[in-house]
């Protein structure tokens, strides 16, 4: 009997902690009037309004900087050819060719467009860290780490929902 308390108590708190899959770009950006990747202007919209156009998932990790759980990401395992954006607002982040398999859990680069990223000190969880955020929208991102891969020696640390992607056309 303990056993079987112990067991359903696990796989209650893995639904708990699930962070639901994201959805498609159109979906997300459909009804965003602030998605751009041409528009650079630096956005000022409040947590209440992103709470009514954001899908969950991504609201919770962009907007409250919660994080999805390590491996679940659709770009961990990812390696295509383009361009990574901001899902909340498509501000330019990344280049592929910075993209590197760090096996840490979620996708990583080791180096970020500087137009595109900003940095905050985040003493959160007992842990001292920098937290990377868009420049233009201030959505949590993920974090960077200085144990990545030459020549930065950096290593971004992003979560999946957090970004959008485009191919590069052939």
């Amino acid at each position: 009997m303990k056993n079987l308390i112990l067991f359903l108590s696990l796989i209650s708190l893995q639904f708990c902690s699930q962070v639901q899959k994201p959805k498609s770009m159109e979906n997300t950006t459909k009804n965003n009037p602030y998605y751009s990747r041409t528009d650079k202007t630096k956005l000022s919209v409040s947590n209440s309004e992103w709470k009514k156009i954001l899908p969950t998932d991504l609201y919770y990790v962009a907007r409250e900087a919660d994080t999805e759980r390590p491996f679940t990401g659709k770009y961990n395992d990812f390696d295509e050819i383009g361009e990574y954006y901001c899902a909340v607002c498509g501000n330019h982040l990344f280049r592929s060719s910075s993209k590197f398999a760090s096996t840490c859990g979620w996708p990583s680069f080791f180096e970020a467009d500087k137009e595109g990223v900003s940095y905050k000190r985040d003493s959160s969880h007992g842990m001292e860290r920098i937290e990377v955020l868009c420049k233009r929208c201030d959505s949590h991102l993920g974090h960077v780490f200085n144990d990545g891969p030459e020549p930065t020696g950096m290593r971004y640390c992003m979560n999946s929902v957090s970004l959008d992607f485009e191919r590069d056309k052939k």
